[in-house]
Parts: structure tokens; C-alpha cells; sequence
């Protein structure tokens, strides 16, 4: 049996992540009742979504968005990949976290503090999470029209993320910042989720290890709210050659953020990026260990900024907040 503790609390969650204690399933019925058909006890005889079923796990995610963050509208294509609320709000508080030790101790907050998400999707739900519990701006970029109209949709309807969400197409996909930032941008950290898989092959065996570790059964057919479209999980060389591209111009604009940041899914890809963040002479790396239920992940984090560049940024752009 579960402990009282484990059943109640989340505790590799953040500290203020809205989703650290158990699913209050009543509140979340009540703001998308379409929830209650895919609610049932499990195995220790607690009531609990189907997690096994893409269906049951978008309507969660809706009403978790709705219900801790009053986000009222959020929808987008099915076949677009359905991102867990409570892993995605973690790598935003622990970028609020990694601000604070440079802010002693404070967190800035407000319209002065912009944010970069690499990688936005259909969904939106960094510059969701961001703006909604610290009140920054966001850049979200992404390679595909429609996940990019998508997420302007969900702005636009949106009121409390109006102007504060500027969704911006890159018509090259081997780019990554440039096409999307000018020069003289000042960026106060990105946050990226690359993509995981080299290949389709990789991707489908994924989902099937996934849909197995949840259900307990092997299901030959694909579920593609599991999958998300090609580009959201799937690139040449996959995550480690992502951030490899990455570094790389980041170099370029080693001036216009305060971090970089990226999250690092494989632990045996992180040998090759500290050694490719040497090459670029990034001045202070930070890895920062997340983990959600039983997966386990990290960000990695990097700036070219001096400690003289860093105090006058705080300065400049985070004073009086």
C-alpha cells in the first residue's frame, strides 16, 4: 500500500507547484465535466484518471489548467502532443529559482522579464505557466504554422495572456534563435523541451513502452496524443544533437540572454554537452535535477555573461520589480 504521505503529497514535485498535492478529482469534475467518464479506482483502490488513455490525460491537463490557473480555454489538435501540466510548471519555477540566486534572493517578476520557449507547440503551456504565476513575457517559437496558430489562438482567447505571449513562426528549422531574435534583444532565460527521438521507429517504440508501463498491456496501434506530431519528438540525432545546435548559436548571441537553458532527458547525453558548453567558453553552467512521478530529468543551464555583465543586467532590467 501507498503511504498516507505518497498518496497526499508529490514530494519530488517543486515546492510551489500547484500540482504538489493529490488531484482534488471533485474540483477538476466540476470545471471539465467530461473528466468523470475517464475517472476510476486503481490498483489501491483510489479513484484515478485512466493515464493509459490520450483522451482521459488532455481532459486532466484542461482541467488542471483551468482550475489552478483559470485558463478557460485550451485547445488544440489531437494529434499535436499533449504535455503533463505538473512536469512542465517545474521547469518554470526552477528557471524563477535559478533568477532569485541572482536577484538575492527575490524573484523578478512582471513585464520586464522575457523569456524565449523554444519550441512552443500547439499547446503554449510554458509562457501558460509563466505569465500566469510570475507575470513575465514570453517569445515562443516553433517550425510549424499551425502549432504556431494554435497557440496564438489560445492567447487571443485568453485574457489574462494577452500581450504577454508573442508567437513567432522560424521558417528555417535548422535555426534555432537566429530568424526569430534580433541583436539587440535581451532575453532573460530560454526554456526548451527538444525534441527526444532520432526517428520515427524510435518514436513508435517509445510510445509503446509508454502505453505498457501504464496500462499494463502492449497496444500495437499507435496513440498519437502519446506521439505528438513528427517535429515535437522526432529529429535527426535527436535530443543531444538539438542542444548541440543550440550551444552552438548560442554562442552567437551570448550577449542577448542572461541563461540558456535547456532540458536533458538522457543522462548519458550530458558528458557531450558539458564538453561542447567548454568549447564555446560558456562561463557558469548549472544542472538542476527535476523529477516527476517516476521519471527522472534534469535542466542544464548556461551563461556567457561575466559576473560584472550579470550585476549590471540585474541592474538594468530587474531592479524595482
Amino acid at each position: 500500500m501507498l503511504s498516507e504521505k505518497s498518496q497526499q503529497e508529490k514530494t519530488r514535485l517543486h515546492s510551489r507547484n500547484k500540482n504538489r498535492e493529490r488531484y482534488d478529482l471533485n474540483a477538476l469534475k466540476h470545471v471539465v465535466p467530461e473528466l468523470a467518464d475517464y475517472i476510476k479506482p486503481n490498483k489501491y483502490g483510489v479513484d484515478s484518471v485512466d493515464f493509459s488513455n490520450p483522451v482521459a490525460v488532455k481532459l486532466l491537463n484542461k482541467a488542471l489548467l483551468f482550475h489552478y490557473y483559470g485558463i478557460k480555454y485550451w485547445e488544440f489538435p489531437d494529434k499535436n502532443l499533449c504535455p503533463p501540466i505538473p512536469g512542465r510548471a517545474d521547469y518554470i519555477h526552477y528557471m524563477a529559482d535559478l533568477l532569485s540566486e541572482n536577484n538575492f534572493g527575490t524573484i523578478p517578476t512582471g513585464n520586464k522579464i522575457t523569456c524565449f520557449d523554444i519550441g512552443v507547440g500547439a499547446s503554449c503551456i510554458y509562457p501558460i505557466i509563466g505569465v500566469v504565476e510570475y507575470n513575465w513575457k514570453f517569445i515562443g517559437s516553433d517550425i510549424d504554422p499551425k502549432s504556431i496558430a494554435s497557440a496564438q489562438k489560445i492567447v487571443n482567447t485568453n485574457s489574462v495572456l494577452k500581450d504577454k505571449i508573442d508567437c513567432r513562426l522560424q521558417q528555417n528549422s535548422f535555426n534555432i534563435f537566429y530568424g526569430i531574435l534580433n541583436k539587440e534583444d535581451k532575453i532573460d532565460f530560454s526554456v526548451c523541451n527538444p525534441p527526444f527521438h532520432s526517428s520515427f521507429e524510435d518514436a513508435q517504440n517509445g510510445t509503446q513502452r509508454k502505453v505498457k508501463n501504464l496500462s499494463g498491456e502492449r497496444n500495437t496501434k499507435t496513440i498519437r496524443n502519446f506521439a505528438g506530431i513528427s517535429n515535437e519528438l522526432i529529429c535527426e540525432g535527436g535530443e543531444y544533437k538539438f542542444i548541440q545546435n543550440m550551444i552552438r548559436e548560442s554562442k552567437n548571441f551570448n550577449k542577448n540572454f542572461y541563461w540558456f537553458s535547456t532540458l536533458v532527458s538522457k543522462q548519458s547525453n550530458l558528458k557531450g554537452i558539458y564538453k561542447s558548453l567548454e568549447k564555446v567558453e560558456a562561463i557558469q553552467i548549472k544542472t538542476i535535477p527535476m523529477g516527476t512521478g517516476n521519471k527522472s530529468s534534469r535542466i542544464v543551464a548556461w551563461t556567457f555573461l561575466s559576473k560584472e555583465e550579470q550585476n549590471q543586467w540585474r541592474e538594468s532590467r530587474w531592479k524595482n520589480q
